[in-house]
């Protein structure tokens, strides 16, 4: 029908598979590959049958041949709908075969490329031209260059298989397996290669992947016990091929992805999964200069180890337990952290401190003060136990003592010189059985040395209070007094030590010596307290004022609590806020990051891939051009070299010195060759027209013998038929004959036959019978418990809004409290200060009559003064007159 209305037509499996096995025998393969393509991903194909997978096997060998990075992932998606729900054993095989033809085209590829390398035809030839020319023009090494043009399309397309395959297999249930198997065989890949970028986006397929299954795990009421502890599994190899690739961000994170699995599955992996999971932790924490954590994960290691791995040797022990007791001693005895921070960031250190200890193995509880879960003081108890303290070396042992236990200063250091220039040496190998490949005691040195200076100046701090720098210097002699002073600002700093260095006089002073922060910040107070203590000594207050001052002082303070507490709880509010903010602007920013990573990461891509297609057209273009030219010259010597030998002549091996072009010689041979043509059409006319009057005249000739052929036939063919048709009448006869008596011998068995199928459909009736009031009782029972089961959601949903319903009154009965509450607190306080004032305002009265009544007493005395002295004046006027006369 398609083909009469202009359509394609429906092209059946078997038809196309032999076409693209025809197009690829002539060199079609790209025609081949397209017919294969067409028919997986014809909507009409739907049913699975063993024709598509060998389709499909076909259709990957021409994809990874010509390296079409698109096609498999549509033919692939396809194929698992069809054959999901009858046939999934062949998605699996199919895909495997994938898989192997793609790394086998990637190891061809390279060891291609190895062999360009080695097989040089003289070592003592040098660079040719060309290979200069390219490396002056180019800033590409030439084995750079080579893997790029070979190695790295296969590399490309191999990775592009993976990603294909895992987006394929992650829905499917039962193809799981298949799934962790895949994404090994990526980590395996990108760690053979050293493939970190491809990695990074490994892991992020494989998170996106897992968090969309959660997500489904969520919603379904199935377990997924199995396929929790697959995904740990394959976490597992994730987490060491990113120590492995030393990407240990990518390793943290697959830490935690592993803590998240485990809470999910609540299931505890193998002993050989957790015995991996604390090495790398080791190596983790070794990377980040985290030394506590790093110091917990090797104790956790080793008690892991001990525990439940009988195959250890007592060497490999004795070298993990010297790992624990130095990763212990090389903590510093103080915390590097800020103490005087706001509640958020001890909120956060409390956080982060907690997961942590998850990570880690140790149960924290609400009631545990969180700085003590992981510190250094647990962890020398923990050392000091007999499983390690009897499995280290004895001088081990020793330095433990020295650096924890023993009080000599003066000597501390020079015992210590000899331990660490043993420590300086080759990493230890360990046997196959252990989980770490190697312990290396050399990276804790320098840690030790700073740990046994620290202690030295404790125990001096202890027993001088000053002492020449010199003197510091000869007591330790594996480090200058240069990285001394660094370590003594860095103690002071924390507050771990109280020293000031006095280069003037070359000396140190231990003892608590207050800064100048220190002095200026009590400073004010201080002041506020002597001013007010003078205040009183001057003007001191009356006694009874002094207990109304107090009193009033009280209600003040009991009445600016409440605002206090409510400040307080706002501060608290706007601190979460702000710590709210903040981590949602650092999450904003590294998802910006992130993106602007991938579309720089992308438009990379992009640019390579144009700038690869434009290099390879050029290509094509220049070899199009120049096989043109070459064929043009090679049809003009044919041309000329045709005409010549027409005139006798001996042919030419080049065009040189010929005058003619070759569109010049192409018209004079094309004119030549009309004529011949025309010539050619004449006399095949002619031979045309003699061959009809030829075939006229034979037919004429044979029309009686062919009528005389077919009346013989006709005898024939009759005579044939009546022989055939009496030999059949003869066998039937034969035939209906037998039948008869079979007939008649077996009439004697029906009533015997009657019987019997009577006694069969009697038992089976019963049967049905007794089926069908089994089928009515069950249908009676479901039906039953369907009704209880719904009595009981419907009491269950009454019972809920009920409790709803209370849940709501006694919300409502609680803030009318509060709001009753409040308002009386409210009116209590304006009650409170009501009264304050009345009280204020009576002293502020009384304070006011006394100044009046003392300002009267003094206008009084004042104007009492005058009319005394005026008579002092007269008295002495008329004594001084007696006087004069």
């Amino acid at each position: 029908m398609n083909r009469r209305f202009g359509g394609p037509g429906f092209t059946r499996p078997e038809n196309a598979l032999k076409r693209s096995e025809e197009l690829e025998n002539v060199g079609q393969k790209h025609a081949a590959l397209q017919a294969l393509h067409d028919v997986i991903t014809s909507k009409k194909h739907r049913t699975w049958s063993p024709i598509y997978e060998q389709i499909m096997f076909k259709h990957i060998d021409l994809t990874v041949e010509a390296k079409k990075r698109n096609y498999p992932k549509e033919a692939l998606s396809n194929y698992r709908n069809m054959c999901q729900a009858v046939n999934i054993s062949s998605l699996e095989e199919v895909i495997k075969y994938f898989l192997k033809k793609a790394s086998e085209k990637a190891e061809a590829a390279q060891a291609q490329v190895a062999a360009m390398t080695i097989d040089v035809e003289d070592l003592e030839q040098d660079a040719s031209p060309e290979d200069m020319m390219l490396s002056y023009v180019s800033a590409d090494k030439g084995k750079d260059r080579t893997d790029r043009e070979l190695v790295t399309p296969w590399f490309r397309f191999l990775w592009d298989a993976y990603r294909t395959t895992l987006d394929i297999l992650r829905i499917n249930p039962k193809l799981e397996v298949l799934y962790a198997s895949v994404a090994v065989r990526a980590f395996s890949f990108c760690l053979t290669h050293k493939r970190t970028q491809e990695f990074r986006r490994l892991c992020d397929i494989l998170r996106q992947h897992l968090g969309h299954q959660l997500n489904r795990m969520r919603d379904s009421r199935e377990s997924h016990v199995d396929s929790l502890q697959m995904h740990i599994e394959t976490r597992f190899e994730q987490l060491k091929a990113a120590c492995a690739l030393e990407l240990w961000a990518e390793a943290f994170r697959s830490v935690e992805d592993i803590q998240q699995l485990i809470l999910q599955a609540k299931k505890s992996p193998k002993k050989e999964m957790m015995a991996t999971y604390y090495a790398c932790l080791t190596q983790i924490f070794a990377v980040s200069d985290n030394h506590t954590y790093h110091a917990y994960a090797w104790l956790k290691l080793f008690n892991f180890t001990k525990a439940f791995n009988k195959a250890i040797l007592p060497d490999d022990l004795r070298a993990m337990a010297s790992s624990v007791m130095l990763a212990t001693l090389s903590i510093l005895p103080y915390d590097r952290t800020d103490k005087a921070g706001d509640d958020a960031a001890a909120d956060q250190e409390k956080e982060r401190t907690v997961r942590m200890a998850h990570i880690l193995g140790f149960a924290v509880s609400a009631k545990m003060d969180y700085r003590t879960v992981l510190s250094r003081g647990a962890l020398l108890t923990a050392t000091t136990g007999a499983h390690i303290m009897g499995a280290v070396p004895a001088e081990m042992k020793e330095l433990f003592e020295l650096l924890t236990t023993q009080f000599n200063p003066l000597e501390l250091c020079t015992k210590l010189a000899p331990f660490f220039e043993r420590l300086q040496s080759e990493p230890q190998e360990l046997s196959a059985a252990s989980p770490v490949k190697a312990v290396n005691l050399a990276r804790y040195v320098t840690n030790l040395k700073q740990v046994a200076v620290l202690r030295l100046l404790k125990q001096l701090s202890e027993v001088y209070s000053s002492l020449k720098i010199s003197s510091l210097a000869a007591m330790v002699p594996f480090a200058t007094f240069g990285e001394i002073e660094q370590i003594i600002v860095d103690a002071v700093r924390y507050s771990y030590l109280q020293v000031r260095i006095d280069h003037r006089h070359g000396t140190l002073h231990f003892g608590s010596q207050q800064l100048e922060s220190d002095k200026v910040r009590g400073h004010l107070s201080a002041l506020a307290k002597h001013l007010s203590a003078a205040v009183a000594m001057i003007d001191p207050p009356p006694p009874a004022d002094k207990e109304a001052r107090r009193k009033a002082a009280i209600a003040t303070a009991l009445a600016q609590s409440g605002e206090e507490h409510r400040l307080m709880h706002a501060r608290k509010i706007v601190i979460e806020k702000r710590k709210e903010e903040q981590e949602l602007a650092m999450l904003e920013a590294e998802q910006e990051e992130e993106r602007r990573r991938a579309q720089a990461a992308r438009e990379a891509e992009i640019a390579e891939e144009k700038r690869r297609k434009e290099e390879a057209l050029q290509r094509e273009i220049d070899r199009m051009t120049r096989e043109k030219e070459e064929q043009d010259a090679k049809e003009a010597l044919e041309i000329y070299n045709a005409q010549l030998g027409k005139k006798g002549k001996a042919a030419v091996t080049s065009l040189a010195g010929v005058a003619q072009s070759k569109d010049e010689l192409v018209h004079q041979v094309m004119s030549e060759r009309l004529k011949e043509q025309q010539e050619m059409e004449r006399k095949l006319a002619k031979a045309a027209k003699q061959l009809d009057h030829f075939e006229r005249a034979r037919r004429e000739e044979e029309v009686p013998l062919l009528n005389q052929l077919y009346a013989q036939r006709m005898e024939e063919d009759r005579a044939m038929h009546e022989e055939q048709q009496a030999a059949f009448l003869a066998a039937h006869r034969a035939a209906w004959e037998v039948d008869v008596q079979e007939k008649a011998r077996l009439a004697t068995m029906l009533p015997e036959k009657a019987a019997f199928a009577a006694a069969i459909m009697a038992r089976r009736e019963g049967e049905f019978k007794a089926l069908q009031a089994q089928r009515e009782r069950m249908r009676a029972e479901r039906a039953a418990r369907r009704a209880r089961e719904r009595d009981i959601a419907r009491r269950r949903e009454f019972a809920r809004r009920c409790q709803e319903q209370v849940d709501e009154r006694i919300r409502e009965l609680e803030r009318e409290h509060e709001e009753a509450e409040a308002a009386r607190a409210a009116a209590e306080a304006e009650e409170r200060r009501r009264k304050v004032e009345e009280m204020a305002e009576r002293q502020r009265q009384r304070e006011a009559e006394i100044e009046a009544k003392l300002r009267m007493e003094k206008e009084a005395a004042g104007r009492a003064a005058p009319p005394a002295a005026a008579a002092a004046s007269a008295a002495a006027a008329s004594g001084g007159g007696g006087n004069r006369f």
